[in-house]
C-alpha cells in the first residue's frame, strides 16, 4: 500500500474546531491516517484523539497515511490544518457565510 506524510508549522492552535474538520476529512478517505505532534500520535479520524494532542501555536505537526489514497488524504489534511489554524481560519470563514446568508435572506424577505 502507498505510504505519505507531510509536516506543517502550526500558525494557530489545533483546538475544537480545527479538529473536527480535521477528523470529518480523514473520515472520507480509505487510508489510515494518524496526526502526530511532540512525541504524541494519534488516528486522525478522531476528534477526541486529535484534540488531544494539544498542538499549539509554533509547533510541528505531521499527517501520515497509508493506503490507497494516501496521498490524496495528506494533501487534503494538509490543507485543512494549515487553513483551519490560521488567525481567524475555518471559524472567521464560517461566521462571514452565516453573515452573508442572513444578508442575502433578509434581503429576499424584503422584496
Amino acid at each position: 500500500m502507498p505510504a505519505s506524510s507531510e509536516s506543517i508549522t502550526l500558525t494557530g492552535d489545533l483546538h475544537a474546531r480545527p479538529a473536527g474538520a480535521l477528523a470529518v476529512a480523514a473520515g472520507r478517505f480509505a487510508a489510515s491516517v494518524s496526526v502526530s505532534a511532540g512525541s504524541k500520535t494519534v488516528d486522525a479520524k478522531s476528534v477526541l484523539g486529535v484534540m488531544g494532542l494539544g498542538a499549539t501555536s509554533g509547533q510541528v505537526v505531521t499527517v501520515s497515511a497509508d493506503g490507497p489514497d494516501a496521498e490524496e488524504a495528506v494533501a487534503a489534511l494538509i490543507a485543512i490544518v494549515s487553513e483551519a489554524t490560521r488567525v481567524g481560519g475555518l471559524g472567521a470563514a464560517a461566521v462571514r457565510s452565516d453573515a452573508a446568508a442572513d444578508s442575502r435572506a433578509r434581503a429576499v424577505g424584503a422584496s
